[in-house]
């Protein structure tokens, strides 16, 4: 008889040659516990995903109750759905006035795209610009503005019109026209290893898309829910988009993303044509309670008070000749090594020891640190005993 690692290899479709190929029973806060009971000290949170925790009881309890009561019963929008009005009412109540329309996805990149066609649809333009090492998902809209063309070269032809510029520079901004429907940009760059823009850059991006017309699509998949410090990374910069991308951590670890604008923008997709963006499964009921579950904790327990200091105290205690540089903003942190075989050594060591990181997608020299936020100081202390531990035995 075949065991799950085999049939794991065998009949789901993989990713990479080498996938961690941890089997894991259990997780519970910030522990993941494998099939032989060893417990791992999660420090990505499923990639910025399990903000709360990994089974937060207020969330578990919120998916049972919805469960019980309904699941899916009407393609998006068609249907009144409890979970789905509270979670919007809620999350607006966060935002700018002008942000006061949400739309349901399934997922981050789903959320890119239906941002791009409503841009297309609002400015009845088709020049998209973003930036290199950006990160917008995987899908054919959303990977033709990702910045990196190693992801993109085989799966061309792509979307015509697009553009990348160079990321917090000032010179390229002017690149951006009259012929632009929109920018998307996130407000921290994950997958280039936690680069955090200028105040000034993000003020002149506002004001040349205020001088051109074309709409600002700020993408917090990563950033956004308290990872940075604050609820939403553009608070940083005192802007406001105009569309506004939420995933990962929205769902409270279910599969749940949005794009969200005013209500008058989000109305023309409402006519010609009729359904002008429709999924199926976005906004499932059972994923919007467990989001709402989730955000509330957040807000409820101040969590996102706490982030900042314990970022902190990571940059403290992670100090070592081996780490080139540090990157970080809130608990999305970035740590430099001279190459991505030095970096993996020290991640397999990390795991070996029962603490989890990982790299990042256009820079695999740094490590990942972005755990869930309601790390204590005593398990950061640990965590980064272990890391240094890690470097010091290479």
């Amino acid at each position: 008889m075949l065991t799950n690692r085999q049939l794991f290899l065998r009949h789901v479709a993989q990713t990479n040659v080498a996938p961690l190929m941890l089997e894991i029973e259990k997780a519970e806060g910030v522990y993941l516990y494998d099939t032989n009971g060893k417990s791992y000290l999660d420090l990505i949170a499923g990639i910025a995903v399990s903000n709360v925790g990994h089974s937060h009881p207020k969330v578990v309890e919120a998916v049972k109750q919805q469960a019980e009561k309904y699941m899916h019963l009407m393609v998006y929008g068609e249907f009144v759905e409890t979970p789905q009005v509270k979670y919007a009412e809620r999350l607006c109540q966060f935002l700018p006035k002008a942000l006061d329309n949400v739309y349901f996805t399934n997922s981050g990149a789903e959320a890119t795209e239906g941002a791009m066609k409503l841009a297309k649809r609002a400015t009845g333009r088709t020049k998209f610009v973003s930036f290199k090492q950006s990160y917008h998902g995987s899908t054919q809209g959303a990977l033709s503005v990702m910045g990196n063309e190693y992801f993109k070269q085989q799966f061309r032809p792509l979307l015509p019109d697009t553009l990348q510029l160079r990321y917090n520079n000032m010179e390229d901004l002017a690149q951006i026209s009259c012929r632009t429907a929109a920018v998307i940009l996130e407000p921290v760059q994950a997958e280039s290893g936690v680069t955090v823009p200028s105040v000034d850059f993000m003020h002149a991006l506002r004001k040349q898309c205020d001088e051109t017309g074309a709409l600002l699509i700020v993408d917090e998949a990563q950033t956004g829910l308290g990872r940075t410090g604050k609820m939403f990374a553009f608070e940083h910069y005192g802007i406001e988009p105009d569309i506004l991308l939420l995933a990962k951590a929205f769902g409270g670890g279910m599969p749940l993303g949005a794009f969200i604008s005013s209500s008058d923008r989000m109305k023309l997709l409402t006519d010609n044509p009729v359904l002008g963006h429709i999924t199926t499964f976005g906004g499932h009921p059972v994923c919007c309670a467990a989001g709402l579950a989730a955000f509330n904790v957040l807000t409820e327990e101040n969590r996102i008070a706490e982030v900042e200091r314990k970022g902190q105290l990571f940059e403290k205690l992670l100090v070592h000749p081996k780490i080139n540089s540090v990157q970080r903003k809130g608990l999305m942190m970035a740590l430099t090594f001279e190459s991505f075989e030095m970096n993996k050594m020290i991640i397999d060591k990390c795991i070996e020891q029962g603490v989890l990181t990982d790299w990042f997608l256009f820079a695999p020299q740094c490590m990942r640190i972005a755990p869930p936020l309601i790390i204590t100081e005593a398990q950061i202390e640990t965590a980064c005993a272990v890391i240094v531990k890690a470097i010091n035995d290479l």
